[in-house]
């Protein structure tokens, strides 16, 4: 068994920490649809009595809301005319951790589900991802996920930088700092408390370096079983946003902060396992590899599948401002080795063979994301879907290959009609976030912009 990471909590240990005073608060927690932790701070002997094993209850509002927490109507699953009744918050003990950020505080992911049956709740992001773990568990496969997340750190308060409008912030650095230690030593107060607090907290780091971007910058952390490794991105964004705010400064996971700026991007790293051996690597020969047909297939649809499950790579109107050709981001869903102008870029060799997907953003849902890459690979497994020819070269200038979608709009309307999405998350899942995604569009149709006023207000 492998060895327990710092941090890491059993419900003994945690309750040596309470009888102790070291622990006095619990938070549980579980994601909306854009990713944002949202839960209940519990004492920490009252959950050691009462919520460890029997759970707790939230509203069921909380998974059709908008980003301002209001209630948006024309949802089935929960409504004004249904009475906005609960849903049950299950703890995942294996998540138990301590929270080195916050004081005298430990955390546990949870598991929604309805309140009447005890079932997984469908459309809540972390059962979706559980649904196709339990597809590949049942073709005795397990998956290896690492998600690489780039973000801004400004100066300025989260407070004050709404104060602002979000306007004229002072981001921490002056110029592009890509690899450069004496710009990103001038970070440290941030970036080093961090991996510092991730590290104590169960969440194992890797590095952190400068970004192409003024004032970006990027974290990785160890590698992990899918679903660990979606939890451990939630909560790496959480303390990123918390240790900031402490620090009166702020980060930002905007796919793209700003026309002038690189985007921020959310690299998704898959591999299959079975039996504890990464079966990617083989004997046919793909390209400048020797590898399995798993891997081919897996490849194969996974590409294949990108435009139907778009919006859980990309899932805002700003998240499609990032798809620029000679910025870093992907604009075509071609593959190469190691070839960072690909939407699929192979690498590694051996044991270490994987596929990176550069689609998606650092405003991306992991859970959906890391759901949509797994039914798409299993997907292609099942059909035996061969992967494009490899491309070498610069793909944004390849024009016969298939641009990845253009907007939200568009993404949202390929989701909806999808046969692949119906048949791999279900009817009910689709509704859901089409919905969801349609009303994130309207209220960007419905806003006024700066841009407007600027393009309009005299000239016009």
């Amino acid at each position: 068994m492998p060895n327990k990471s710092r941090g890491m909590l059993t419900v003994e240990e945690l309750s040596g920490l309470v009888a102790g005073n070291e622990i006095e608060t619990v938070l549980a927690v579980f994601t909306d649809h854009y990713g944002r932790l949202l839960g209940k701070r519990f004492d920490a002997e009252f959950f050691l009595d009462d919520i460890a094993a029997e759970g707790a209850h939230a509203c069921n509002y909380l998974l059709t809301t908008d980003m301002e927490m209001t209630p948006v109507p024309g949802y089935k699953y929960a409504n004004w005319e249904l009475g906005y009744g609960d849903f049950h918050l299950l703890p995942d003990l294996n998540t138990l951790r301590l929270a080195s950020w916050l004081e005298k505080t430990a955390l546990v992911i949870c598991d929604v589900q309805d309140e009447k049956t005890r079932h997984m709740v469908p459309v809540a992001p972390r059962s979706i991802l559980g649904k196709q773990i339990e597809k590949a568990e049942k073709q005795h496969f397990s998956i290896k996920a690492g998600s690489e997340l780039e973000y801004y750190i400004f100066q300025d308060s989260y407070r004050l930088a709404a104060e602002k409008k979000y306007t004229d912030l002072q981001p921490a650095g002056w110029y592009i700092e890509d690899y450069h230690v004496l710009q990103g030593t001038r970070e440290e107060g941030l970036n080093a408390q961090v991996r510092r607090h991730l590290k104590n907290s169960g969440i194992p780091v890797e590095t952190s370096k400068g970004e192409w971007g003024v004032g970006q910058h990027e974290l990785n952390v160890r590698y992990a079983d899918i679903l660990t490794m979606a939890d451990r991105h939630c909560l790496y964004k959480q303390c990123f946003k918390e240790v900031a705010d402490q620090l009166g400064m702020s980060v930002s996971f905007m796919a793209k902060i700003g026309a002038d700026q690189a985007g921020s991007s959310c690299h998704i790293h898959l591999s299959l396992y079975q039996n504890d051996k990464n079966i990617f690597p083989g004997k046919k020969p793909l390209g400048p590899l020797t590898c399995s047909d798993e891997f081919r297939w897996f490849l194969g649809g996974w590409i294949a599948c990108v435009p139907d499950v778009m919006v859980f790579y990309a899932p805002t109107v700003n998240s499609y401002k990032r798809y620029m050709s000679g910025s870093w981001a992907p604009t075509r869903l071609g593959w190469s080795y190691d070839n960072r102008t690909a939407g699929f870029r192979v690498v590694g060799s051996g044991q270490s063979l994987r596929i990176e997907c550069r689609i998606p953003g650092a405003d991306c849902n992991p859970y959906l994301a890391f759901a949509a890459s797994l039914a798409s690979g299993l997907y292609g497994l099942e059909n035996k879907i061969e992967p494009p020819d490899i491309f070498e070269g610069d793909i944004y200038a390849a024009e016969q290959i298939t641009h990845v979608p253009r907007t939200l709009a568009e993404a949202t309307a390929l989701f909806t009609k999808s046969t692949f999405a119906k048949n791999v998350f279900g009817q009910e899942v689709v509704e859901h976030y089409t919905h969801f995604f349609q009303s994130e569009q309207k209220a960007f149709e419905a806003a006024v912009t700066d841009w407007e006023r600027k393009r309009y207000f005299e000239q016009i």
